[in-house]
């Protein structure tokens, strides 16, 4: 028979979401928030030609100013004050995170709880500051190469950094300020509306190549069938669990009954997330941001220069060791990152201190053996998923020359795992409020009575 709770919900409709006056204040902010990161995107920087921007940009398509153009939602082709988006923030708290899982004074601080985290986080703030600086002057001194800098000079390199800077802690203020007092998680929002933002151009540049008959009608449907198969794919394994079933010993009940409890340990197929995609993706655009942004500098009658110009042939969008490397990549951190996430040692200890252990294996080292021999299966399908979902549409945009997505599967993939974490939360709130209403229920007839 269901549970109370199963009852509750299955009934979640959009009927119980008119009553829930919580959950839409939560969400008219969220949508107040992006609103405003959107205008965000369209001031620019002081002292930028915006005619000359464009040459550039229509010479530099393809590198990786796409990619971070992605993230920024077009911020960085508009040359705006939030140019760097919350990448700087992102990387900084990746390598926060993974230099917690390798040093030990990080590790013992992560175990201190909320206390820790904060500490941590707050460590990742000082990187993205530092990375922004960074960054942002490579921005700065790409536009005064390029030529369109109005009047480059230290003034215009102390404003740009300024605003760089000041925009890129703006973001990451509001992304917080979502997290606390909207709905979802603020900072995959902030990119997961950039992205949507780019979409319709994509599929309005794609719909109109077939009006003027540039592009095959059979090849537009094609092509909307494998978008709507993706997304059907990444539901599916971005949901998909191998569960390890969990037993603990006899207890005593309130009637004197011995029994015993049992749990699941859920391991994700997709350990990893979207790590994966964007760190090969970085990695392989290195020698394009080599070329691009050392400009005229680079002369390719040099030794370095013809090497890289050489390496940038073999690396471009759709070429065949750019997949190779690409898949490679994705299956290296795939496996590097999910070691670094879980740690079967780790789980194994807690468990035999809990006095929970899984059926047929022994506690200790044996639990720690069996929980890395599953990690390992399991992370071969994630990996092998994460490189269809991101190489086939490098591979049909190759092709057929026609982007129908934006930045390939990488864009897809965080744009469903974000939308369907936001649902969950919503329904986890729609929850809590009928829970509360049969809490206040219950009260008035305790009273009546």
């Amino acid at each position: 028979m269901a549970s109370r709770a199963d009852n509750i919900a299955s009934n979640l409709n959009l009927a119980n979401f008119s009553k829930a006056t919580e959950l839409k204040k939560r969400i008219w902010f969220t949508v107040g928030a992006l609103i405003v990161f959107r205008f965000l995107t369209f001031v620019p920087l002081p002292g930028i030609n915006p005619v000359a921007l464009k040459q550039f940009l229509d010479r530099s398509a393809g590198g990786i100013l796409d990619f971070f153009n992605m993230f920024s939602g077009g911020a960085l082709s508009n040359y705006s004050l939030i140019s760097l988006g919350v990448m700087p923030y992102i990387t900084a708290s990746i390598v926060v995170q993974l230099a917690a899982s390798l040093h030990p004074s990080l590790a013992a601080l992560k175990k201190e709880g909320d206390s820790g985290r904060k500490k941590l986080n707050q460590y990742s703030r000082y990187g993205a500051v530092l990375l922004a600086v960074i960054q942002g002057f490579a921005i700065l001194k790409n536009a005064e190469v390029q030529g369109f800098a109005v009047n480059p000079g230290t003034l215009f390199y102390v404003a740009g950094l300024i605003s760089l800077v000041g925009g890129t802690m703006f973001l990451l203020w509001i992304g917080e300020q979502i997290t606390s007092r909207g709905i979802g998680n603020g900072t995959s929002l902030i990119i997961m509306a950039g992205i949507v933002a780019q979409m319709p151009t994509a599929i309005v540049n794609m719909f109109e190549g077939g009006r003027t008959g540039s592009v095959n009608g059979f090849l537009i449907a094609g092509m909307l069938l494998l978008l709507v198969a993706m997304v059907l794919l990444i539901c599916f394994m971005e949901r998909a669990q191998r569960r390890l079933l969990i037993q603990y010993p006899k207890r005593a009940t309130q009637r004197g009954m011995m029994q015993a409890d049992r749990s699941h340990l859920p391991l994700k197929l997709n350990t990893a997330g979207v790590i994966p995609p964007i760190f090969a993706s970085s990695l392989l655009l290195l020698p394009l941001t080599i070329s691009q942004f050392a400009g005229s500098s680079l002369s390719p009658d040099t030794t370095f220069g013809s090497i890289v110009q050489r390496v940038n042939q073999y690396l471009q969008h759709g070429q065949p060791i750019y997949m190779v490397l690409y898949a490679a990549g994705i299956i290296f951190f795939s496996f590097f990152y999910t070691a670094v996430v879980f740690n079967p040692e780790e789980t194994s200890e807690n468990l035999k201190k809990n006095g929970g252990f899984i059926p047929g294996i022994r506690p200790g080292k044996n639990t720690e053996k069996y929980l890395d021999y599953v990690l390992t299966r399991i992370t071969v399908i994630g990996a092998g998923y994460l490189t269809l979902v991101c190489v086939l549409p490098e591979w049909v945009i190759a092709q057929t020359g026609v982007h129908f997505l934006v930045a390939g599967g990488t864009s897809l993939l965080i744009v469903v795992n974000v939308t369907v974490d936001t649902i969950t939360q919503i329904q986890s709130h729609l929850l809590a409020h009928q829970y509360g209403d049969l809490i206040k229920k219950a009260k008035l007839k305790g009273r009546m009575r």
